[in-house]
């Protein structure tokens, strides 16, 4: 029997530093909700806005995959390790921390503002070399599908990262049915939706809710709108 966990996007934590607004689907600095710790190996997702001209300063991490996929404007990224470049809408970011990195995010823009996923995941390999690497998403060019956006795998589809991981994207018109096949029977599929409603094995969805699922080995999605959504997959024990 599939265990299934439900986060409505008005359940979500959130800040308002002015500049910065962010919800938090799990405990995130000054948000700490005890039930709301994880998803497996899914320990952040943070929906960012973030005001023209502004944005966060050098910070370090160290031993987290980190991943940033822009939704609206130009994100500018700065790091220890000479990487300097933009993410825009249609690309994403990763960043293996490992054994330790600094790096600074703005907002390209100076009049508008840029919204982005900023998402943490465990890694299974503690000090790696840190590394950074961004790409293309293809769901443009191909609608009513699950792009692969992120795996395990550096010659696979999409950006890699140190964990047995995997992130698909879809742009699905109304009605529209996808079936999602889990990589691995140990791992959970957290389904967040950016835009419009779907049903997931019956579960209605609408924007910025997420849904966890895990104990089963595929899930059924319907569009029940227009809808655009992000599929990740992870392990539930790391």
């Amino acid at each position: 029997m599939a265990q299934t966990v439900l986060h409505t996007a008005d359940s979500r934590g959130g800040a308002d530093h002015g500049w910065l607004k962010s919800y938090h689907t799990f405990s995130f600095a000054g948000y700490y909700n005890p039930e709301r710790l994880n998803f497996g190996a899914l320990r952040v997702l943070n929906d960012d806005r973030v005001d023209g001209g502004r944005g966060f300063g050098e910070h370090p991490h160290d031993n987290m995959e980190i991943i940033s996929i822009p939704l609206e404007g130009s994100l500018e990224h700065k790091d220890s390790i000479g990487n300097v470049g933009v993410i825009d809408p249609g690309e994403i970011q990763v960043m293996s921390a490992g054994t330790g990195i600094y790096h600074a995010e703005y907002n390209k823009n100076k009049n508008v503002p840029v919204k982005f996923l900023q998402i943490w995941i465990f890694p299974n390999k503690r000090n790696v070399e840190p590394r950074y690497d961004q790409q293309i998403i293809q769901t443009a060019t191909h609608p009513n599908e699950l792009v692969q956006i992120l795996s395990p795998d550096k010659n696979d589809q999409g950006v890699w990262i140190h964990q047995d991981a995997w992130f698909n994207m879809g742009n699905l018109e109304k009605d529209h049915q996808v079936v999602y096949n889990f990589h691995k029977k140990e791992s959970g599929v957290y389904v967040f939706v950016l835009e419009g409603s779907v049903s997931v094995d019956g579960q209605k969805l609408a924007t910025r809710d997420g849904y966890g699922i895990w104990d089963t080995s595929a899930i059924e999605i319907t569009a029940d709108t227009d809808a655009r959504i992000l599929l990740m997959e992870v392990p539930m024990e790391f």
